[in-house]
């Protein structure tokens, strides 16, 4: 996996052996979203496209660790399934720092790999910012994109996440 980081911006880059639709399926669909990461339930509006709304529901492990029921709430920008997905992205824990911008690019590849670009924009956002990147890991926050993706890769590839879902 690639990483590059600037203080506002950072860009992740992961090869998985699925085809773009499955990828796009696992971002969007609830019963995949709950299987990998911070395992949250993604709720979209009905018909996925520009200007429907998305939230991420925070499991209840989650909830005894302090966060909201909803922990991330956004807006779809631009929907083009399964290639491109942006969106924004505010999380709900205090503190509440501002929206962001996270874009999702989904390209096939030869031998049934395909490139994940997950590009998060987070100006007026540097604590996210921090926790996105992994650096708070070793406060319990987690390992960030990399752990996500991570886990987004292995799930897709054996059926079965880094921890066993």
């Amino acid at each position: 996996m690639s990483t590059t980081t600037t203080e506002t911006t950072q860009v992740y880059r992961v090869y998985i052996r699925a085809m773009p639709q499955a990828i796009w399926d696992a971002i969007t669909k609830p019963e995949w979203t709950e299987r990998y990461g911070y395992p949250s339930r993604a709720e979209w509006d009905p018909e996925l496209r520009a200007g429907a709304t998305y939230r991420a529901v925070a499991t209840e492990e989650m909830r005894k660790a302090g966060l909201p029921e909803v922990a991330v709430i956004g807006e779809v920008i631009e929907a083009d399934p399964p290639r491109k997905l942006v969106l924004t992205w505010q999380a709900q824990w205090e503190p509440v720092e501002e929206a962001t911008r996270l874009t999702y690019e989904i390209e096939a590849g030869e031998g049934g790999v395909s490139k994940l670009t997950v590009i998060h924009e987070l100006a007026g956002a540097p604590g996210l910012a921090r926790m996105l990147s992994g650096e708070l890991e070793s406060t319990g926050a987690g390992g960030g994109w990399t752990q996500v993706l991570s886990d987004l890769k292995t799930l897709l590839e054996t059926g079965n996440g880094l921890y066993g879902s």
